[in-house]
């Protein structure tokens, strides 16, 4: 189950090569790419900061993709979050999932990405023209989250955002 943290950009066709190389059965390869928005909640963003709690992300990305693999017959997973300065456009995260029909891949690889846009321990900070502010969770990621059956309330308690 590769998880990794990293401030380095990823190639995207050699993640997903990597993570079905030997790999039998594989019908399906469900991936979502974010990537920093030029402009949010109205105004123009110049660039954001991303951080995390070393150990404590990696293990919660952990719990998330043991989750996915309860939940949905997939094969492997990879996730990959960025950290540190990023600009508008640069990638951000990469979810990929395996599995032997397609189905699964992308309900498990959507399943993976709201639950680590709602849970994860990672933190926001984006450069506007008026000064930098931290971005709080949305309350439609709580709803996302909640599809699955799964509660969160960060948004109304105004917890940072992933």
């Amino acid at each position: 189950m590769p998880i990794r943290i990293q401030t380095a950009d990823f190639d995207l066709g050699a993640e997903v090569a990597a993570l079905r190389a030997g790999q039998k059965g594989i019908g399906a390869v469900c991936s979502f790419v974010g990537t920093v928005r030029d402009i949010n909640q109205g105004e123009r963003i110049g660039g954001m900061e991303l951080e995390h709690y070393p150990g404590m992300t990696e293990k919660a990305l952990e719990d998330i993709v043991a989750q996915a693999r309860a939940r949905f017959s997939i094969i492997d997973a990879l996730v990959i979050h960025r950290v540190g300065p990023l600009k508008p456009l640069d990638q951000i995260v990469l979810v990929a999932v395996t599995s032997a029909h397609r189905g699964e891949s992308f309900a498990a690889c959507e399943f993976i990405m709201d639950y680590l846009k709602s849970e994860a321990p990672f933190w926001k900070k984006e450069d506007t023209p008026g000064g930098a502010r931290w971005v709080d969770a949305r309350v439609e990621d709580d709803k996302a989250l909640a599809k699955w059956g799964i509660a969160s309330a960060n948004a109304a308690q105004g917890k940072p955002s992933a």
